[in-house]
């Protein structure tokens, strides 16, 4: 049986005729626009892999393991569809992928150490962020030219609520309840805002 790696498929001789023409067509400016934000939503979905990478290490065999499971699952499908997109709207990826690896996983693995409800809290301040950063996106796309971003602004939008969906959920499993609570969760909002302004421009 032939296997095509996830990777190989990414730069299949096809999917790179499709997408040169469709690329081709658009706006300068939507191709700038559009490299800028795959590029960040690309590294911060990345990161919340890692994330959850982090937190199921811990926590995965214990009765919250299903919920962030859950949680993660939905993250990969979201990595999977950046991963697809880069090659065919012709983005370079991050070069800090390397360290998002790494600060990913240390967030998630250290903060699921201190417990359940701080593995919440820090999903909470992650996706409060993420949540807020892909909105933003979506009135910068529709103000500039709807029809051309079609694609991108249905993908965020579904991102956008499965987010907001993953935010609601730790407030519901306890966040609050973590230890130093606000001073945590403004620690880790302060260091995502800075990851989402890096992205964007290296």
């Amino acid at each position: 049986m032939l296997v095509i790696s996830h990777k190989s498929y990414l730069i299949s001789k096809p999917l790179i005729r499709h997408s040169s023409k469709f690329y081709n067509s658009l706006p300068e400016e939507s191709k700038k626009a559009l490299d800028r934000i795959i590029r960040v939503d690309h590294a911060g979905e990345y990161g919340a892999n890692q994330i959850y990478a982090g937190q199921m290490a811990v926590l995965g065999k214990t009765p919250a393991g299903q919920t962030i499971q859950h949680m993660w699952d939905q993250e990969k499908d979201h990595l999977k569809k950046f991963e697809e997109l880069i090659p065919k709207y012709r983005v370079r990826p991050t070069v800090l992928l390397p360290l998002w690896n790494v600060a990913g996983y240390a967030l998630g693995f250290g903060s699921a150490l201190l417990g359940k409800e701080a593995a919440m809290a820090c999903t909470v301040a992650v996706e409060s962020v993420i949540t807020d950063h892909y909105n933003n996106q979506l009135r910068e796309l529709l103000e500039k030219n709807p029809e051309k971003h079609a694609e991108i602004l249905e993908v965020i939008k579904k991102f956008r609520d499965d987010e907001q969906e993953h935010h609601d959920t730790g407030l519901e499993h306890e966040a609050e309840k973590a230890f130093f609570y606000k001073p945590f969760t403004e620690v880790i909002k302060a260091g995502c805002k800075a990851a989402v302004w890096v992205a964007e421009r290296v």
